[in-house]
């Protein structure tokens, strides 16, 4: 069995850790508290961006896996958790004399800055203006670069418990459909999140970069007008295209998943509604209606 290494090892680090152990591998997590870290995964206590914390890694690891997340939205802090964190986290593993099978970071479509709806997929043009893309791209470099077998996932969106942004806002009445155009969103449920970067490890033949994405690009309008049917709520107001949260307008683009597919992997949640109807089942948040 495999002997992996899951470096900030948080909800998607957590879900993907309890999975490989599951399996039979023997899992560790590497985060600064490990108090919630669940049977299956041993602890190892460190932090990403103090490299003394990384002196002692556990022996003979043979993949790695990069799920870490920074603290706050901030260039300092997504430097600090991506660039400083890997570098801190390969020089260890070089100095350690880990000979890898694989690296694997999970990366996001924030590094794509596509603004029109175009359609992106790995061979696109990764030009972010943002930090948060343009930290994860360096990053991404800096593994593609290692010397290391690597893999990066782009992911798209997150969702899944814990994450009701969204639910939260179409239930208090916060949300909003904008006006004119279409923006479209990509989104993956958590658990997705988890079986993709579990399928890329077991690859024979991997890609180097894959854009991790459910099956359909989704309107921003349309997955908030769903939510609230579900909901048995309103519509969402429409409101014009400039009063609208910037947080929607970073980008528009649709992202495709198709080397993903075609490298075996099905999605358990392959759109919105199968996904959000689950999470707002299990989470038992309101009583809903059956899916249209």
């Amino acid at each position: 069995m495999t002997r992996v290494l899951i470096a900030g090892c948080g909800d998607v680090g957590t879900e993907l850790g309890i999975r490989l152990a599951g399996d039979g591998h023997t899992v560790w997590g590497l985060r600064r508290n490990c108090d919630k870290l669940p049977a299956g995964i041993s602890p190892f206590p460190a932090d990403l961006t103090q490299p003394d914390t990384l002196c002692s890694l556990p022996s003979a690891v043979d993949v790695v896996f990069y799920t870490a997340a920074p603290s706050s939205s901030s260039a300092e802090n997504y430097r600090a958790t991506y660039v400083d964190g890997v570098r801190h986290l390969l020089s260890a593993l070089v100095t350690q004399g880990h000979e890898l099978q694989r690296f694997i970071f999970a990366s996001s479509t924030g590094v794509y800055a596509q603004q029109s709806g175009e359609w992106v997929d790995e061979s696109s043009p990764t030009e972010p203006v943002h930090f948060s893309g343009r930290e994860l791209l360096s990053a991404e470099q800096i593994v593609l670069r290692s010397g290391f077998p690597a893999i990066v996932v782009r992911l798209g969106g997150i969702y899944g418990p814990g994450r009701t942004r969204l639910i939260d806002s179409v239930r208090h009445g916060t949300a909003e459909c904008t006006a004119g155009p279409p923006v479209y969103t990509n989104r993956i449920h958590r658990d997705d999140c988890a079986g993709v970067l579990q399928h890329v490890m077991q690859l024979t033949q991997p890609n180097s970069v894959y854009v991790a994405v459910d099956n359909e690009p989704a309107e921003q309008s349309t997955v908030l007008r769903w939510l609230a049917l579900q909901l048995g709520l309103p519509p969402p107001r429409t409101v014009p295209a400039g009063n609208a949260d910037a947080r929607g307008h970073r980008s528009n683009k649709r992202c495709r998943n198709t080397k993903l597919v075609e490298a075996g992997y099905v999605f358990r949640y392959p759109t919105f509604r199968e996904g959000y109807h689950a999470l707002l089942t299990t989470c038992d948040l309101f009583m809903i209606t059956p899916v249209k």
